[in-house]
């Protein structure tokens, strides 16, 4: 990797020398181009491009993607003009297969790469420039300023009903004084992706700030502009913490009619009769809108509430209340007891049990380690269907409560998830503004393979779920308090707590914001936008790792499917695929910045796949 120098590539505490992603150039293959002043090439998606980046001098043939049916992959055609462009237009053919086959040209979505500009790296990987990151349609033609590279992102939405086999077309680029056709080369596996992935997620999402932002006052507008946001997490494979939001589970609470509870204890049956404390439910709109996610979304977890459990994070916590009920008071026991079990009953009946999860206190200290567990077993006594999620490390004093631990991958101890794991426990953990280097990270100003390799890491480490905080953090009022922040501008997630008040103190580049607003609404609209949200370079990366995830996966049924029918020889070379090269990742500090090896490694597990379901 090449060094950077540059007194621009620095920490917070200054400028230092690093090794900064942004300026790498053993990457990417010139193309041909018919205007000598107008250089084009092409490079992995796995790259950040920088916009001074040279042209490389290895040559190329086309633009090459291998996808999955029922996958989608991208790869970027960077254009470098010596003038300035105008009018400049991108759109794809489309292209050819086995047997007169065609992907249609519906298929190529042409996004340009869009970058902001850094200036707090987010710690001595980042560097003072331009990054890119937001990934805008081209809905206008374009002007490209002269000596810079201007990257397009060439994303193949593979059908499911493709035949595989290798396509060719061509990306037609236009301007004014200029025209090109870019060869485009796209290989279908001869197997398909499902709809639901393997590795499940958990990620936080603030509707609210959507509204804001595209000045959507109306339920119409609404609902409109939320589906289009539902559907881009959906696409890339995430699962939100609500994946309904809008839509509520309906309750009261009632006192037991005179002929109701005849089978309870005659005391018990008194005092509900007496006091309003046996929920009703309306699941309809709720049950409604979940049928529609878990078919259409094709979700794989959900955050459920139950009240009573009380709450809060390090910094301080509430204690159980329920009604005007205290935790020890019989009210509160009856109404906790049949609120929490009518909702595992109703989950259980639906079939959605195994997907929900309580998240109820948040990195706990280990002064309130006690507090956690207890209210966990309390929830595990009386509905242990539903599922208890804590972020937190494990240890032995949390042991009992949580079901689904989740710790943050800095403190991930393999040996003490293996013995969870061994009790039928879950693993899944997370990232947020921590761990910073030498951890993958989800910040714009670090290496493009980071949220990519965080699946790999996933897989070597045996762990099956991902959560994340939030997807739009794109402002907050201690470091705005006059206006919103524009995340074109400033790609900084501020912390929202500062511990001096007043102070705005920087978390990470990017932090909290894996979709962007219509570049319109950037700075708050004033009227109603209900264009569909902008993509992000690194959700795109985190898409890619879910689907490589999804790869080892399927690898890895086929052979216990399989396996005692495969010659021993062949069974060897198969299994020593699922694990993952050192050149891809060693440990959780130690791993590629260079997508090649996980493109190398990932096609070689795309054709183990093929060789098993063609026997």
């Amino acid at each position: 990797m090449a060094a950077c120098l540059m007194a621009g590539c620095a920490s917070l505490a200054g400028a230092v020398e690093v090794e900064c992603i942004l300026f790498e150039e053993a990457y990417g293959e010139r193309l041909a181009s018919p205007d000598p002043a107008v250089a084009l090439w092409w490079a992995s998606s796995g790259w950040k491009v920088s916009q001074t980046r040279p042209v490389p001098s290895r040559k190329g043939r086309a633009l090459e993607i291998r996808a999955a049916r029922n996958e989608a992959e991208a790869a970027q055609l960077v254009v470098r003009p010596t003038r300035a462009l105008d009018g400049f237009t991108a759109k794809a053919s489309s292209l050819t297969g086995p047997d007169g086959a065609v992907l249609p040209a519906e298929a190529v979505e042409i996004l340009r790469v869009r970058y902001v500009y850094v200036e707090f790296p987010t710690d001595a990987w980042g560097a003072q420039g331009m990054w890119p990151d937001p990934l805008p349609p081209i809905t206008a033609p374009i002007a490209l300023e002269a000596d810079k590279n201007q990257p397009l992102w060439v994303r193949v939405d593979v059908p499911r009903d493709a035949a595989p086999g290798d396509y060719t077309g061509v990306i037609m680029l236009e301007a004014d004084g200029f025209a090109a056709q870019v060869p485009l080369h796209v290989h279908v596996y001869a197997f398909e992706l499902p709809d639901r992935m393997t590795c499940t997620t958990a990620f936080g999402f603030d509707a609210g700030a959507v509204f804001h932002y595209q000045a959507l006052e109306t339920p119409g507008d609404r609902e409109t502009v939320l589906n289009k946001y539902l559907d881009y997490f959906a696409d890339n494979h995430i699962t939100l913490y609500d994946p309904v939001p809008g839509h509520e589970i309906k309750m009261e609470w009632v006192k037991l009619g005179e002929n109701e509870g005849e089978d309870l204890d005659p005391a018990v049956r008194a005092l509900l009769q007496e006091k309003a404390l046996t929920p009703r439910f309306d699941w309809s709109d709720w049950d409604a809108a979940m049928e529609s996610a878990v078919r259409d979304r094709h979700i794989t977890t959900f955050r459920i509430g139950i009240p009573g459990l009380g709450g809060g994070t390090y910094g301080g916590h509430s204690e159980p209340a329920l009604l005007d009920y205290r935790l020890g008071d019989p009210e509160f026991e009856l109404a906790f007891t049949a609120y929490a079990q009518a909702v595992e009953a109703h989950l259980r009946d639906k079939g959605w049990l195994d997907m929900s999860y309580v998240y109820f206190f948040d990195e706990p200290n280990p002064k309130q380690y006690e507090f956690v567990r207890d209210q966990f077993i309390r929830l595990k006594n009386v509905a242990p269907g539903i599922g208890r999620m804590l972020t937190e490390k494990i240890d032995p004093k949390l042991i009992g409560g949580p079901n689904i631990w989740c710790p943050m991958t800095s403190t991930y101890n393999h040996d003490d998830a293996e013995a969870r794991r061994a009790a039928g426990e879950t693993i899944w953990w997370y990232i947020c503004t921590v761990p910073k280097r030498p951890f993958a990270g989800m910040f714009i100003d670090h290496p493009g393979t980071d949220l990519r390799i965080w699946l790999w890491q996933t897989w070597q480490y045996d762990v099956t779920g991902l959560l994340f905080w939030t997807t739009t953090l794109w402002s907050t009022s201690v470091a705005y308090p006059d206006h919103p922040q524009n995340p074109y501008e400033d790609p900084m997630g501020w912390k929202s707590n500062p511990y001096v008040d007043g102070a705005r103190e920087p978390w990470g580049n990017g932090d909290g914001r894996f979709v962007y607003p219509p570049e319109a609404a950037g700075g708050v609209a004033t009227e109603p936008i209900l264009d569909d949200p902008v993509a992000c370079y690194r959700m795109e990366m985190l898409r890619d790792g879910i689907e490589d995830y999804e790869y080892l996966a399927m690898l890895e049924r086929l052979l216990e499917d399989e396996g005692n029918e495969l010659p021993a020889r062949m069974k060897r070379r198969y299994q020593k695929l699922l694990a993952v090269p050192g050149e891809i990742s060693t440990d959780l500090t130690t791993y590629t910045k260079d997508p090649a090896p996980i493109e190398k490694h990932r096609d070689k597990v795309a054709r183990a796949i093929e060789a098993l379901l063609a026997r």
